[in-house]
């Protein structure tokens, strides 16, 4: 296990989180688009989409190195992201017959964006990037003092 170990795996964490905001970020500013995408000639509203993450299994050579030689450390490898994923639930359906969008009945499709799930989304990708914030804090702490025992 490297020294840096704990600092790369709050680094990968960093970094998903950032993205997952990005995400969260795109889909609030498109929760009033009616035009997201041209599907077979026909506009089709923004579709929400969502983040996956899964562990960072460090597939090099030393991982598999160290898995035969049975030193393999249990420490973890951060994470990693995944794919974004469109969120396939139904368009909300507004009734606004003044919409250029608008079918003949006067009802609009409205993106599957629910401010509500977005802002909850937003603060728990907040709060885990505080905590690795405050990991890294931590870390960083330890190796100084480490530094100063040497002294």
């Amino acid at each position: 296990m490297s020294i840096f170990n704990g600092l790369n795996i709050s680094a990968s964490a960093l970094t998903a989180q950032r993205f997952r905001m990005d995400v969260v970020s795109s889909n609030m500013a498109n929760a009033d688009t009616t035009r997201g995408r041209l599907v077979e000639g026909e506009w089709e509203p923004y579709r929400r989409k969502m983040v996956t993450m899964y562990q960072n299994d460090n597939s090099g050579f030393s991982s598999y190195l160290n898995k035969a030689m049975g030193t393999s450390e249990g420490a973890g490898n951060g994470v990693k992201v995944g794919h974004t994923v469109e969120d396939q639930s139904p368009f909300r359906q507004v009734y606004q017959p003044d919409h250029p969008d608008a079918n003949e009945e006067g009802y609009v499709e409205m993106p599957n964006v629910d401010p509500l799930k977005e802002m909850i989304d937003l603060m728990g990708a907040t709060r885990s990037y505080e905590g690795n914030v405050t990991a890294i804090d931590a870390h960083k702490n330890m190796l100084l003092k480490a530094l100063e025992i040497g002294r």
